[in-house]
């Protein structure tokens, strides 16, 4: 069974004075609800996740929990590259009540496609709950080949796999070899290609700020209307080059700083998007009506 189907959003975190932004983080998980998000994935890397703690890690996966009361899945993202810190973390996050985990491959120090396999299998053996694998070499400077993720996918506790490597060839291919693999798109201007070879859905950024669209995307195709699920993926393609002008998240807390749900607040080395940035997203989010 999936553990989603649709539109899940890599939820950011607000900061306010340096510090999580809890009050920010209620309203947020509030509003995608209501606009039919799917699920919610805390700690991704839109998150900011590389500049979270353990303890604040954990702090969000039991408040989004507590706060979503079973109306939404959380997924908690605990991937890192020291195995031995990733099982402590999905442990903890296990606790929590978490539906599930985002684990990212191993980044800085890589590994070869064989270790990609036991570390995951490693993870994948000191929890009981389901994994979603995460693959975004542009990040991590390591690729999940499709032939290691079929290795990966034999053990029962991972079901899934979040594909951002940009490259549709290789997804197809995955699709092919994994029929029992519940894949999501990783690139919010690939959610409908990624479907149209069996894909669950997307785990997405700009669903922090069209949350309503990126459900119907999926929600269309699934429900056989492809035509406007096509129409809605191409509608949403100058906000989706708007939050990948810089580095994610940067453009995309930039939008919901404008839309006046969190404080335009980062943790370094993130900063503010450059002015010409700025001006790109305002007119994107113009054109858009949100703003």
């Amino acid at each position: 069974m999936s553990i989603f189907l649709g539109s899940g959003v890599a939820l950011v975190t607000p900061f306010k004075a340096g510090k999580i932004d809890f009050e920010a983080i209620g309203k947020l998980i509030d509003f995608h609800i209501e606009n039919q998000t799917d699920a919610i994935i805390m700690c991704g890397t839109t998150g900011e996740s590389a500049t979270l703690s353990f303890d604040e890690k954990i702090s969000l996966f039991k408040f989004a929990v507590e706060h979503a009361k079973g109306r939404i899945p959380i997924i908690a993202g605990t991937g890192g590259n020291n195995t031995a810190e990733v099982i402590r973390l999905s442990k903890a996050a296990q606790d929590t009540g978490v539906n599930g985990l985002l684990i990212v491959t191993p980044y800085y120090n890589k590994t070869t496609q064989q270790g990609l396999v036991a570390h995951f299998k490693a993870v994948a053996d000191a929890v009981s709950i389901p994994i979603i694998t995460y693959n975004v070499p542009s990040r991590t400077g390591l690729n999940i080949l499709p032939q290691t993720m079929k290795e990966i996918a034999k053990h029962k506790n991972i079901v899934a796999t979040k594909e951002a490597s940009g490259n549709i060839e290789q997804i197809v291919a995955l699709a092919a070899l994994c029929p029992e693999l519940d894949i999501y798109s990783g690139n919010d201007d690939h959610v409908l290609p990624v479907l149209s070879v069996g894909g669950k859905g997307v785990i997405s950024t700009v669903a922090n700020i069209i949350p309503a669209d990126m459900h119907n995307v999926c929600q269309e195709y699934f429900n056989g209307n492809i035509e406007k699920s096509r129409e809605i993926q191409f509608k949403m393609l100058p906000i989706c080059r708007a939050a990948f002008a810089e580095v994610n998240p940067i453009p995309i807390k930039y939008m919901l700083a404008l839309a006046g749900k969190v404080s335009e607040e980062y943790r370094l080395p993130l900063i503010p998007p450059a002015d010409e940035t700025k001006a790109l997203i305002k007119g994107a989010l113009k054109d858009y009506g949100i703003i």
